[in-house]
């Protein structure tokens, strides 16, 4: 699968671009089609090339006066190809001005299982495969002395829960790394938000043991693309899991335990 660089049908109305790392389906999906409406170019980046070469042309088909999707098979865990792939990308665009890494897995654990193999793949592609194309994207605005990063991190990372070490480790460990990122670049006029859903109707939420409040990924999308444009900082989808989070993170230890969460 090939794409060619972006050509806009009009060079004097300028497209903004964006790379949304993980977006054949789920919340990534959503956002690169959220933002192709709103005029954004969008390098979509996943590793099911036929799912992604679909949901790309559905895009493009669907999009009149829009932005223009393109498309760029990666497992974010092939660490090595990620620097060669993002130059080509960012050429490809011909700039760059946001990135999102939506991509991760969560695979059933059962209260009882201790499998190093599931939580080294968590790690894997939920915090090594962000560190290595975050990084990238964060020395370059640097440089450019503008740019916005996003992660899409959980509020499941919060608080050590008993059903996922793996998971809550993961997102826990992309939430300060998000964070360390946004004290080292903000001084250069580049923003880093952090986003943390709740249950969101994705596959991931078919290993949930509960769930409440859920919404679809559209309209997580819809409230991720609004926290970007008034960067914030951190943002919780929906917003009402920030009070959830101060309870949970303000609970004593021994209590915490206790709970069946």
């Amino acid at each position: 699968m090939s794409n060619a660089s972006v050509s806009p049908e009009r060079p004097l109305e300028p497209h903004n671009s964006a790379i949304v790392i993980g977006s054949s389906s789920g919340i990534g999906l959503a956002l690169a089609r959220t933002l192709v409406m709103r005029d954004y170019n969008v390098a979509m980046v996943a590793r099911r090339e036929v799912l992604l070469t679909e949901v790309r042309d559905s895009i493009n088909q669907s999009t009149n006066n829009g932005g223009r999707a393109l498309s760029y098979v990666h497992n974010v865990t092939d660490f090595d190809e990620t620097n060669a792939l993002f130059q080509k990308i960012t050429a490809d665009l011909g700039g760059l001005d946001l990135i999102i890494f939506a991509a991760g897995v969560q695979p059933p654990m059962s209260a009882d299982e201790y499998n190093f193999e599931k939580d080294a793949m968590m790690i894997d592609v939920n915090l090594l495969g962000a560190i290595a194309w975050l990084g990238l994207a964060a020395s370059r605005f640097e440089r450019a002395g503008s740019g916005h990063i996003v992660g899409i991190s959980s509020i499941a990372g919060d608080r050590g829960r008993r059903q996922n070490p793996g998971y809550n480790t993961s997102k826990a460990g992309l939430a300060t790394y998000l964070e360390a990122l946004r004290n080292r670049v903000s001084r250069y006029g580049v923003s880093v938000t952090t986003i943390k859903p709740g249950f969101v109707q994705t596959r991931l939420l078919e290993n949930a043991v509960k769930t409440m409040w859920v919404i679809s990924p559209e309209e997580a999308a819809e409230q991720i693309v609004g926290a970007i444009k008034r960067k914030k900082q951190v943002a919780y989808v929906p917003k009402r899991w920030r009070f959830v989070s101060l309870a949970i993170q303000h609970t004593p230890s021994i209590i915490f335990r206790r709970l069946n969460i």
